[in-house]
C-alpha cells in the first residue's frame, strides 16, 4: 500500500497549518488518487518508487501547498507535464471551483490522469490534453503550474502560450532556483516571488505575477 499512517497524519497536520480545510470527502478523494497511483505505478513510472511510502507528504502535501497562492477569483488552471497528477489533481480536489486542464505528452500518463480523476469522483472533472506543450491549443488559463518539469527559462516559454492576460505562474523549484532565475532574467523581465516549501527546506514555490520577453537590444 502507498503511504503509511504516520505520513498521512503528518499531511493532515501540515495542511491544517497552511490554513487549508480538508473535509472527509476531500480526504477520500485524495485517498482515491493515492490508491490509483499505486496501482498504475506498477506498469508505468509516474513518480520515484522510493517516494511511495511517503506519498502523502512527498506528493500530496507538496502539491497542496500551492493552493493558498492561487487567487480566489481564478477560474482556470493548466498544469503542464502533469505526469502523476501533481499538482493538478490535488488542486482539483482542494479547489473544485477551478476548471483544470492536465497536459502531458505521454499517452499512458494521460490515460492514468483520466482514470485517477474518475476514481476521485471530482465535482468538476479536469480536462486532459495529450500532446507536446508547445503544440497544444492555448489554454488561456489564470494560473499555470508545473512541478519537476524543466528549467525556468523553458517553463516560461511554454507557459507564455497557455497563460491568460493576467495569469500567474506557480512553479515548484529545487535548490538551484536562484541560478535558474538569474538565467531566465537574461531573456525575460520577470516579477517573481519565492515562497518556502513546507516539504523540502532547499526547495521553493516560485510565484511569477508577470513576465515578458526582453527586447533584443536589452539582452
Amino acid at each position: 500500500m502507498a503511504g503509511n499512517q504516520a505520513d498521512r497524519a503528518r499531511f493532515l497536520r501540515e495542511i491544517s497549518g497552511l490554513g487549508i480545510d480538508v473535509s472527509r470527502e476531500t480526504e477520500t478523494r485524495l485517498e482515491a488518487l493515492v490508491q490509483t497511483l499505486a496501482r498504475w505505478q506498477k506498469a508505468i513510472n509516474l513518480v520515484s518508487r522510493s517516494t511511495l511510502e511517503e506519498v502523502w507528504t512527498r506528493h500530496i502535501l507538496d502539491s497542496a501547498q500551492l493552493v493558498p497562492l492561487i487567487p480566489p477569483a481564478a477560474k482556470g488552471l493548466v498544469d503542464l507535464g502533469s505526469g502523476g497528477g501533481f499538482p493538478g489533481l490535488v488542486v482539483a480536489a482542494l479547489r473544485p471551483d477551478l476548471e483544470i486542464t492536465l497536459a502531458d505528452s505521454d499517452s499512458r500518463k494521460v490515460a492514468y490522469l483520466a482514470e485517477a480523476a474518475r476514481q476521485m469522483e471530482l465535482p468538476r472533472a479536469p480536462k486532459t490534453r495529450l500532446g507536446r506543450i508547445e503544440a497544444l491549443p492555448p489554454a488561456g488559463a489564470d494560473v499555470v503550474t508545473a512541478r519537476a518539469l524543466a528549467p525556468l527559462s523553458q517553463l516560461l516559454v511554454w507557459a507564455d502560450r497557455h497563460r491568460g492576460e493576467r495569469a500567474i505562474c506557480l512553479f515548484h523549484k529545487g535548490k538551484g532556483w536562484r541560478e535558474e532565475l538569474t538565467t531566465a532574467h537574461k531573456d525575460w523581465e520577470i516579477e517573481a516571488e519565492p515562497f518556502p516549501s513546507v516539504t523540502d527546506r532547499d526547495a521553493i514555490l516560485l510565484r511569477i505575477a508577470a513576465y515578458r520577453a526582453k527586447d533584443l537590444r536589452d539582452r
